[in-house]
């Protein structure tokens, strides 16, 4: 190529340099933009998962409660509260407490 058709793609050039770099800013850009929101989706996800687990512990918690547990022994598995000398408290000695 001559010197002349050189100089006439120098302006074509450095314009596509531009544009080029400006397209990569944006590009850029909008893969921060788009992270930041995956980011704030899985935020929310942990958010409504921890609030989900400590629900289901409080669930436990009442489940579980000393007097609830009473009741349904009593009238869902019939079953009675200990007389003296039915609990028989064994070791690997042999029986702990005698009554």
């Amino acid at each position: 190529m001559s010197r002349q058709a050189i100089n006439d793609c120098k302006p074509f050039v450095s314009l596509v340099i531009i544009v080029a770099t400006l397209f990569g800013l944006v590009f850029f850009k909008m893969e921060a933009r788009r992270a930041g929101y995956s980011i704030l989706k899985l935020a929310r996800e942990e958010r409504r998962l921890r609030d989900q687990q400590r629900e289901q512990l409080v669930q436990l918690a009442k489940i579980l409660r000393p007097d609830r547990l009473h009741n349904v022994a009593q009238t869902r598995l019939t079953l009675r509260k200990a007389e003296s000398g039915q609990i028989i408290q064994m070791t690997d000695q042999g029986i702990a407490l005698k009554q």
